[in-house]
């Protein structure tokens, strides 16, 4: 199977977290998430943002298929009215960043989503998969270029 949409490339706790905001009348709240990381990889003393493509790649092409759907009503967890909702989910939330390839550090924010709170619940997992895998990456190659 070529399966290219990665919408359920998150933690079951996230769709069940959505599906509680939604049950609760509470999806439209704008919150504000930063992602940054906590220590460096391998006791270096910086990081290299990367992974921001990725991360916009993703955020504009989230939605779920039928087949999303499908496999979510098959776990028994999800109610249908919720169901319903996801089949039009669309990010409409706001992505700032840091410049790709900048020199980043622990407790710096790196990304901020602005967006109701499902949508951000929902690219969160994603989001920090995307950039830390990236930025990994993108991080030794630069220790070795400059080593």
């Amino acid at each position: 199977m070529d399966r290219q949409n990665l919408t359920l490339m998150t933690d079951l706790y996230e769709l069940t977290m959505m599906q509680g905001y939604y049950r609760n009348k509470d999806r439209n709240r704008i919150v504000i998430f930063d992602a940054f990381y906590r220590n460096n990889p391998c006791q270096g003393g910086y990081a290299i943002c990367a992974g921001l493509e990725q991360v916009i790649k993703y955020i504009k092409e989230l939605h779920f298929e039928e087949e999303d759907i499908q496999y979510l009503r098959s776990t028994g967890i999800f109610y249908e009215d919720f169901l319903e909702y996801l089949k039009n989910f669309r990010f409409s939330g706001d992505i700032y960043a840091i410049e790709e390839g900048r020199v980043i550090f622990p407790r710096e924010p790196i990304v901020k989503v602005v967006a109701p709170i499902m949508e951000a619940q929902l690219v969160e997992t994603a989001l920090l998969n995307i950039i830390n895998h990236q930025s990994l990456i993108a991080t030794k190659a630069a220790r070795v270029c400059y080593a």
